[in-house]
């Protein structure tokens, strides 16, 4: 096999509809690797990664690319350039990982996948976070538009639930006082757009409505004051002191995705520190705008076409030598 694909892509089955046939599949080398290169370039010629070259072979022995063109890493797996380069697993077991990540509706724990797969769970908390970094948005849809919701929520531990010591800690102040916050703009029967912000303040909740929204969209919030002045939307405003709903005024929808969101965390992952928050709210995006008019293969397929020009190493994740973890 040299640089062309086009007669083994041919060869290859279909992409597997079940979990159960995606194990089966992607247990055979053969077809991680051929299915993986007919995602990665998929007009049939594959291209040197460091040069951009086609003039390359295929090393059977070593499973690897030869770029006949003389440089530095002239050698190249199916893995470099993605969130997979240097990973010591196999695509036996990150394809069927990446399987129940994109389909599993009650989301999937690092120890879910250090019991199915028999890695330690340090290596699964590790494979989670980079197919997080693949879902994130690209935002090559262009802006939302039509009837668009804006709100955002807090995210941190129920005093409630806490030692009272741990309680005296962390709670210093009223109310929201010492969690995180995350806003989201979400379009009606599409696409939502989420990120961890700072504050609650005008200047960082307009940012994120202007760099997401289309100008003159009908746009509906609650009344919290910092979304006044929205002028170039058909901004109205519901009052939950009052109401939540007044015909087709409400944010709802928002609403939807916050539960949804925290229930995954309160249920799934329990414990989520505040520099890793928005991996989480870019998995949890990545749920719902994927979710209509798509099966589990289309999803998938849709989570594998991420994994290109990404990648985050443990280093950045756990921040060593750093004051946090870099937002990659």
């Amino acid at each position: 096999m040299g640089s062309k694909l086009t007669d083994l892509i041919k060869t290859q089955e279909a992409t597997p509809t079940s979990l159960q046939e995606a194990v089966v599949y992607f247990a055979n080398s053969d077809n991680c690797l051929y299915w993986l290169a007919s995602r990665r370039w998929k007009d049939g010629t594959i291209k040197c990664p460091t040069c951009g070259s086609d003039n390359v072979s295929f090393v059977p022995t070593r499973r690897v690319w030869q770029c006949k063109t003389r440089h530095d890493r002239c050698q190249f797996s199916i893995k470099i350039g993605t969130i997979l380069e240097d990973s010591p697993l196999g695509l036996d077991k990150w394809l069927p990982v990446m399987w129940m990540i994109a389909n599993d509706k009650n989301r999937v724990s690092s120890y879910e996948i250090h019991r199915a797969i028999k890695v330690t769970q340090k290596t699964a908390w590790f494979m989670l976070h980079r197919v997080r970094l693949a879902m994130q948005d690209d935002q090559t849809g262009g802006k939302l538009c039509g009837e668009v919701e804006v709100d955002e929520t807090f995210i941190g531990g129920k005093a409630r639930n806490m030692h009272k010591d741990k309680r005296a800690k962390k709670i210093t102040g009223r109310g929201p006082g010492g969690k995180a916050i995350v806003a989201a703009v979400l379009e009606r029967g599409g696409r939502v757009r989420a990120k961890v912000v700072e504050n609650r303040r005008k200047g960082e909740l307009q940012k994120l409505v202007r760099e997401n929204v289309e100008v003159g969209s009908m746009l509906f919030s609650d009344a919290l004051k910092s979304y006044d002045g929205l002028t170039e939307f058909q901004h109205q405003v519901v009052d939950h002191a009052i109401e939540y709903v007044r015909g087709n005024v409400h944010t709802n929808g928002s609403e939807n995705f916050w539960s949804l969101f925290k229930r995954c965390i309160n249920g799934t992952y329990i414990s989520v520190e505040p520099f890793h928050l928005f991996r989480y709210v870019d998995e949890e995006a990545f749920r719902l705008n994927n979710r209509r008019d798509m099966n589990d293969a289309d999803r998938f397929t849709v989570l594998v076409d991420g994994i290109i020009g990404k990648r985050v190493t443990y280093q950045n994740l756990i921040g060593r030598g750093n004051k946090k973890p870099a937002e990659v």
